[in-house]
């Protein structure tokens, strides 16, 4: 026996849809749905934590990477753009302003002297440091009013949608 659950704002706008187009299968609709609006309501609340710190999701992101990179907490460029998926012009703006709050520096490649590597300064790395612990605990927040099981069986699901929609982008 399914257990009822009070209607979300997804569910409004299917049900306008069966209304208007009844022979249109707008089930997808549902999780796609409700996926594009958990990620800008979870933006949000993430945002929030970040902005505690001065900092902006992408400056998170940049200063994360690093640090989870391990000591020396320096990697390239290419390395950079590619794990956070933006453009190579879009990182070079980027580290620009990084640079510039002394969150990390540009140094030359001793194993590639056409190319530099992107390193957390101890200003950067203190920061971030403080900042990751409040995201987590953050994100404990986020989720705590899902039980253990639930939680388990969502990561799961969103592992495999998430396998599914990489295998198609490499296609």
């Amino acid at each position: 026996m399914a257990t009822q659950r009070p209607p979300d704002a997804v569910d409004a706008i299917l049900d306008q849809w069966r209304r208007e187009r009844p022979d249109l299968d707008a089930s997808p609709m549902g999780p796609i749905g409700r996926l594009k609006r958990c990620a800008v309501l979870l933006q949000r609340r993430l945002d929030e934590t970040f902005a505690t710190f001065d900092l902006t999701s992408w400056e998170f992101d940049v200063l994360a990477t690093l640090r989870r990179s391990g000591a020396p907490y320096c990697l390239a460029p290419t390395t950079l753009f590619s794990t956070l998926m933006v453009t190579s012009g879009t990182m070079t703006h980027r580290m620009g302003k990084l640079e510039a709050q002394g969150w990390i520096t540009r140094t030359p490649n001793p194993a590639d002297a056409r190319s530099s590597l992107v390193q957390l300064t101890p200003t950067g790395l203190a920061l971030i440091e403080r900042a990751v612990e409040a995201h987590v605990a953050n994100e404990h927040r986020i989720l705590a009013p899902l039980k253990a099981a639930e939680l388990a069986a969502l990561d799961a699901r969103l592992s495999q949608l998430l396998l599914a929609l990489e295998s198609d982008a490499r296609q």
